[in-house]
């Protein structure tokens, strides 16, 4: 009966999703992922590298106090939202998982992993998934591969994944390279993705997505992937320094920006806004040494800089604009 139950749930909510999605089962995005969840923050996310363009649209799935979702090998994507909307209804993972199998007549094919927001993993490798094929599941995550050119890519995930340390993302991402370090996909390298959601949801799906960067074609997808993140962790520094600046922190916008140029090093626009903080804070020398360094690797930020202040953004004195554009 409570089998019964569930497909008939699965079917429902099917019919009434909000978004439309066909299965498409020969579709061959054939790869290697990873579905985790932070105990301590309680952020959960996917992370994918495929032979295949576009990876990061079709197999990771996330959606904040609920789960992630990765649907590979000869996917369906429909595993992905319906298993979330089963996870949302108070399923668990392996419930909404084990349900979507028994009503899809080409399980075998498919390769699955679903994590909830309690930390329940599940996983599945189809019996007719191309060889290497296989999943470890472990303590709030699972590592899913398949048409490796190794059997051991799955446990070199899991090893690195566990070994790892620091936020959620950057641990996605070193299974990722342990994967590619252990011969990954077999086909070679073209897209890789991340998704990571918050453990709560506000409310507010721009708010609760912690990193979404997508590589969808390139010959290194992974270390692409990882620049990518590190840019993401720069402008996550930036973006506080702002909100900062909007509260009247010049204190912390100061700190944040200084981070962000730490991280970006040479991006102008990091080091741009860092000087403008540290004016506002009245660290005039300091600041004019660095509008100057900025000015002479790009004419256009000099010519903003009188805007700025006619708008509140900078706070200077005609005599301190003056030393700031050089015209003193």
């Amino acid at each position: 009966m409570r089998r019964f139950l569930l497909a008939v749930l699965v079917l429902a909510l099917a019919a009434t999703s909000s978004q439309a999605f066909e299965a498409s089962p020969l579709r061959p995005v054939n790869t290697y992922s990873i579905v985790a969840r932070d105990p301590i923050s309680g952020e959960m996310g996917v992370a994918v590298q495929s032979h295949w363009f576009s990876v990061g649209s079709v197999v990771p799935w996330a959606r904040a106090g609920v789960g992630a979702v990765a649907t590979q090998s000869m996917v369906d994507a429909s595993y992905g939202p319906l298993g979330l909307d089963l996870m949302q209804a108070g399923r668990s993972a392996s419930a909404a998982l084990r349900g979507l199998l028994e009503a899809d007549d080409a399980s075998e094919i498919r390769q699955v992993a679903m994590i909830d927001s309690k930390g329940d993993v599940a996983a599945h490798t189809g019996a007719r998934c191309i060889p290497a094929a296989g999943h470890v599941v472990g303590e709030n995550f699972s590592v899913q591969a398949n048409l490796m050119d190794r059997t051991t890519v799955p446990a070199a995930m899991a090893q690195a994944f566990h070994q790892s340390r620091g936020p959620l993302a950057e641990r996605l991402l070193a299974a990722l390279e342990a994967a590619q370090g252990e011969g990954g996909d077999i086909r070679g390298k073209q897209s890789a993705a991340i998704l990571v959601v918050k453990g709560e949801s506000t409310g507010r799906p721009w708010a609760d997505t912690v990193v979404d960067l997508r590589v969808e074609d390139h010959p290194e997808p992974v270390q692409e992937l990882k620049r990518l993140l590190r840019l993401h962790r720069g402008y996550e520094q930036m973006n506080e320094g702002d909100l900062a600046v909007e509260k009247g922190d010049l204190a912390a916008a100061e700190v944040s920006y200084g981070h962000a140029q730490d991280i970006l090093e040479g991006n102008l626009e990091a080091s741009y806004w860092y000087a403008v903080a540290l004016c506002n804070s009245g660290q005039i020398d300091a600041a004019v040494e660095k509008f100057h360094r900025i000015f002479a690797g790009g004419e256009n930020w000099k010519r903003l800089t009188p805007r700025l202040v006619e708008t509140g953004y900078l706070e200077a004195s005609p005599e301190v604009l003056e030393r700031i554009l050089g015209e003193d």
